[in-house]
């Protein structure tokens, strides 16, 4: 049992801990130290409440069913449409994002490596990720579970050992406490790095024993609070170093201070995080068409990579764009539709779960509000 709850904490983290982590320095660099921790606490809260809401969701029904199922379910047709379209758009989105951040990574660690491979451009770095990367996800979860729980502890030492190495430089005058004009700034960034709901149903399929099941939620909250700690301690060591000089992707700012060898350790840890990710949201989007549509595995494995591989050929490769719209927009239509699923699976459920929340009608209306004011906002760039 043990082994599987840490292979099941441990992707969990992988899902969480992707490509946005790399972007909440600069925003918080932008926006200040206070809107940052405001914006972590606020959205931290209505994540885990999201992850916890599947969960229960997951607990609660008889059969293997993805988000586009349980919105069928519980919702009718109209649920399905609204999901589908996030949730197939947010995935495929997100692996974009992890193909072109996971191929200027790449590029960094090979070069230090192999200095004539430098002038080969990031975009065959990105498309050795992607395809490299979709073999495992056509395994199957068997393969990854194991793997994630390798290259987390592998991530977490990395970012240990640049946070010690760097920490002594660390300026507190670079730390800002508010900056008006990009009060928003954070908001898509932070909520783009902690979404990963849709994975849920995979956690619970690593957990196989109904005593098992009962520690997913033990799992949700151990995942999300190791997961917005790591971001908090990267994310403030980048800036406490860099300054208004933290990059968009947050390494780069840090050669002036730091010179290339932590560039490099920096960009290991970036690959393996992104590799994570890519891993499980991979086969939580091939596993939605093949059980909520009935797609043939290795059919539905093959839109799941081939998709997001596609759209980086015909040339979509703003990576800020991408998460932008990921993270607020498509995440916003998740965790509302998410909201009312929960609330029909208390009344229509299949079976008892394994763990049971008691949330107040206020909460739903306070998450729905954040959500629906988070995606307005980005129709005003002028804020952000």
């Amino acid at each position: 049992m043990r082994k599987n709850f840490l292979f099941a904490l441990s992707s969990l983290v992988g899902v969480i801990i992707g490509a946005g982590i790399f972007g909440i320095p600069y925003a918080i660099s932008k926006s200040g130290v206070i809107p940052g921790l405001f914006y972590f606490l606020i959205l931290g809260g209505a994540v885990l409440l999201l992850y916890l809401f599947v969960g229960e969701i997951v607990l609660r029904t008889e059969g293997k069913l993805r988000l586009i199922g349980y919105a069928q379910k519980y919702l009718g047709n109209s649920g399905k449409v609204f999901i589908t379209i996030s949730t197939v758009l947010g995935l495929w989105g997100a692996l974009l994002a992890y193909i072109i951040l996971g191929g200027d990574f790449l590029k960094i660690v090979i070069s230090s490596i192999l200095p004539s491979a430098s002038g080969v451009p990031s975009f065959y770095f990105a498309l050795f990720f992607s395809i490299f990367l979709s073999f495992f996800v056509f395994q199957g979860m068997k393969f990854i579970a194991p793997l994630e729980l390798f290259t987390n502890t592998l991530f977490f030492f990395i970012v240990f050992f640049v946070f010690c190495f760097g920490s002594p430089k660390i300026n507190f005058q670079n730390f800002d406490l508010a900056n008006v004009k990009n009060l928003f700034l954070p908001y898509g960034v932070i909520l783009f790095s902690l979404a990963g709901w849709t994975s849920i149903p995979e956690i619970a399929d690593i957990l196989k024993s109904p005593e098992e099941r009962k520690k997913l939620k033990k799992v949700i909250i151990f995942a999300m609070t190791i997961s917005i700690f790591i971001c908090l301690l990267f994310s403030f060591t980048i800036v406490g170093i860099s300054g208004k000089n933290t990059s968009f992707e947050a390494l780069q700012g840090l050669v002036p201070y730091l010179g290339p060898k932590v560039i490099f350790f920096g960009a290991i840890a970036a690959v393996i995080t992104l590799a994570d990710s890519f891993l499980i949201l991979g086969l939580s989007s091939r596993n939605t068409l093949l059980y909520d549509y009935k797609i043939p595995k290795k059919t539905a494995a093959l839109i799941s990579c081939g998709i997001p591989l596609v759209l980086f050929l015909a040339g979509l490769r703003n990576f800020i764009g991408i998460i932008g719209t990921v993270g607020t927009i498509i995440g916003a239509i998740e965790g509302i539709v998410i909201i009312f699923i929960f609330k029909n699976a208390k009344k229509l459920s299949d079976r008892n779960p394994e763990y049971n929340l008691n949330i107040p009608s206020f909460i739903f209306y306070f998450l729905v509000l954040v959500f629906i004011l988070g995606a307005v906002l980005q129709f005003f760039p002028s804020l952000n």
